[in-house]
């Protein structure tokens, strides 16, 4: 059914899209930084991501269990910088997320390994694979990431009170 997916020019497109999409997180990152951070603006994104988990309902990106581990692995691994790179400030009684590089540095760096590791085994692995092993490792890495921001957002805002 998904298996046009594997030819190379689509491969290709999905690259770009990636980069595209990569680009876009953090323009939007950077924008978000302008105003307060909430709750509601910390949790929200993954649960939009989570609606990626439906492609799962397709046997052409189920995979392995062990891949499903290794990738989760992975984006806890990943996650693990941003959270330590996420800082929030103080302005006017309300509280900033701090712009960081490390995130433009971590996507920017997900898709080399991406672009990389689809080059040296995309003969043996599908783009489904592909595609399941890192929507799991950027989910796991945001989620992780997202209580990591919660937990320092919620200490903060204790503060202020």
């Amino acid at each position: 059914m998904f298996s046009f997916l594997d030819h190379p020019l689509v491969a290709t497109a999905i690259t770009i899209m990636a980069m595209i999409m990569a680009s876009g997180m953090i323009v939007v990152r950077q924008r978000a930084s302008k105003k307060p951070a909430s709750i509601k603006k910390i949790l929200l994104p993954p649960l939009f991501m989570s609606t990626g988990a439906l492609m799962f309902a397709f046997p052409y990106f189920r995979i392995e269990w062990l891949l499903v581990l290794e990738a989760i692995t992975v984006g806890l691994l990943f996650s693990i910088v941003l959270i330590l790179t996420s800082k929030f400030e103080i302005y006017d009684q309300d509280i900033y997320l701090k712009p960081s590089k490390a995130l433009g540095i971590v996507l920017i760096g997900l898709l080399v390994i991406r672009v990389a590791w689809k080059l040296a085994v995309g003969e043996s692995i599908s783009v489904g694979e592909t595609s399941s092993m890192f929507y799991l490792l950027a989910f796991a890495m945001l989620v992780t990431w997202r209580i990591g921001m919660l937990v320092k957002f919620m200490k903060l805002k204790a503060t202020l009170s």
